[in-house]
């Protein structure tokens, strides 16, 4: 086995934080601040995406009505998890990011043009992208000291449904994020997520 530490850049402990650590599936009570969200968006977007089009859209849902519809929306096994977690986080793809050309690539607008064209192509490109970003997301949310645990098992559909009447997005993953209740690594408490991923509908950037 490769000695990574010996190779890598970055600390045992911070290797251990970013790339060790494992799903949480129990939270202590706590809130997932402000700061710590905007942290986490402020990461998510330096990851690599074609023409710089960060096609994911991050909805923060925390304990409220809200969150009893998400949870409505979760498979059994699910819903638990999802209830009790301080904050979750339905990750997304903007399927309007084609027409955004001019926002995120100003100096050659006409790029969009060929996605405009082919329907196909474009939501196979931003599906392709905000998985990336998900990636960096997952990373983000760990480098601020809280746990992602991704989770797909939900009525995509009817969480569709219910998040487009607020806004024209199509939701892919979801993430509950909070503090674990369970092994803490290097007294670094962490939090897990739980997100839905196909195509959100979020206008916005």
């Amino acid at each position: 086995m490769a000695d990574v530490a010996a190779v890598a850049q970055l600390s045992e402990a911070d290797l251990h934080r970013l790339f060790g650590a494992r799903t949480a599936r129990a939270f202590e009570e706590g809130e997932v601040t402000e700061d710590q969200r905007r942290a986490i968006y402020e990461l998510t977007k330096m990851g690599p995406t074609a023409f710089n089009s960060q096609p994911l859209r991050i909805v923060w849902v925390s304990q409220d009505e809200a969150r009893d519809r998400l949870v409505s929306h979760m498979m059994p096994g699910n819903q638990p998890k999802t209830a009790a977690a301080p904050m979750t986080a339905i990750l997304a793809v903007d399927e309007t990011w084609h027409h955004k050309f001019d926002r995120f690539l100003p100096a050659r607008p006409q790029m969009g043009q060929m996605y405009r064209e082919d329907e196909e192509l474009a939501q196979e490109t931003g599906r392709s992208n905000a998985f990336i970003q998900v990636g960096y997301f997952v990373m983000a949310v760990r480098a601020v000291g809280l746990a992602a645990g991704p989770m797909t098992g939900f009525d995509a559909a009817g969480l569709d449904a219910s998040s487009s009447r607020s806004r024209p997005s199509s939701p892919g993953a979801r993430r509950s994020t909070g503090a674990p209740k369970v092994r803490t690594a290097a007294g670094a408490s962490r939090v897990s997520t739980a997100t839905p991923l196909r195509p959100a509908r979020s206008p916005g950037s």
